[in-house]
């Protein structure tokens, strides 16, 4: 558990929001053009293969912005990226600075949800996080913000973006991509006590592991006496866009138990997918790892991460005796 002390940033916190801010908005103009200007076939395209994941042309492009961005910032402190497709993980800014010298950690996917949008179904994700810097030993306790913007579909044309500062709350923004107006927007998990007739599940979005998830999750929905027709499923390939439905009360329950499958090739979240947790803690979602405890994990690229939402305490005190029953 880190001090009181051991928790702040050297800036005031708007100094990095209003970077990230204006990163994220880049990227989203970025990507926004590329849907409507495009052949998607081409933004489907495999570019590498990376350690931690596949990077197609969709998220190619955006690493070059980001990079070049950071660039330019590193310039007026030192600090780590650590994003995936980056070798080992992590980078200084500026060039020829060390980790010890970095002012703050930044974990950062620019695009999360690449799959269903380059294919035009769903919305994106560009999702970030500061957290003050304790070296390798940093993780999302040290988050002090996070900022989540929505990478609209090719026919959208309104986009979230949202922004939460530890101990301050979060904002939330509808942002209006054809005339250019913004207008402030509440987010409101859902209070009902039941999953009866919404929306909830366990993650599968892949063929490794769907079957032993899915045969968790029927046994958890017997436990709660729930018939086959009572709870939908819905499953959008995007821990980001998982948060948001949680935020926004379209979802009730979602569990990613994917680090406690078995067998081979299943592949999970990582720490960068979810680093916008704070945000819907702070709309008031209820967030625990998998054994019902506090959600923690360092800040790197490689470690397979587990977490199960919540919309309310009421449908954690109706679900998570049973989710840890089905789970042992």
């Amino acid at each position: 558990m880190r001090g009181e002390f051991d928790c702040v940033l050297p800036r005031e916190e708007g100094y990095y929001l209003d970077k990230l801010r204006k990163l994220h908005l880049a990227i989203r103009s970025h990507v926004y053009g590329q849907m409507r200007g495009q052949d998607p076939a081409l933004l489907r395209e495999v570019a590498r293969e990376a350690a931690d994941d596949t990077i197609f042309r969709l998220d190619e492009g955006v690493e070059r912005i980001v990079l070049d961005y950071c660039a330019d910032w590193g310039a007026e402190c030192p600090f780590v990226l650590v994003a995936e497709g980056i070798e080992g993980g992590r980078l200084v800014f500026p060039t020829g600075h060390s980790s010890g010298d970095a002012e703050f950690v930044l974990i950062m996917d620019p695009v999360d949800g690449t799959r269903p949008l380059m294919y035009d179904k769903r919305s994106g994700w560009t999702l970030s996080a500061v957290a003050v810097n304790h070296g390798i030993e940093t993780t999302s306790d040290d988050i002090v913000l996070a900022v989540q913007t929505e990478l609209p579909t090719s026919r959208q044309y309104m986009a979230v973006h949202l922004w939460a500062v530890q101990g301050q709350g979060y904002w939330a923004e509808n942002h209006d991509l054809i005339a250019g107006k913004v207008a402030p927007m509440q987010l409101r998990p859902s209070q009902a006590r039941t999953m009866e007739n919404g929306f909830g599940g366990f993650v599968k979005f892949f063929p490794a592991g769907k079957l032993e998830a899915a045969q968790l999750e029927q046994a958890l929905w017997d436990r709660l006496g729930l018939g086959s027709a009572a709870i939908f499923d819905d499953q959008y390939i995007s821990t980001g866009g998982q948060l948001y439905q949680l935020m926004a009360g379209h979802d009730r329950f979602v569990a990613d138990i994917r680090p406690a499958l078995h067998g081979p090739g299943v592949f999970c979240s990582h720490p960068y997918d979810i680093c916008t947790a704070l945000i819907a803690q702070s709309a008031g979602v209820v967030l625990t790892d998998l054994s019902g405890g506090p959600l923690t994990f360092p800040l790197d690229t490689s470690t397979n991460v587990g977490w199960v939402g919540y919309a309310n305490d009421g449908l954690r005190d109706l679900i998570q005796r049973e989710l840890m029953e089905a789970l042992e």
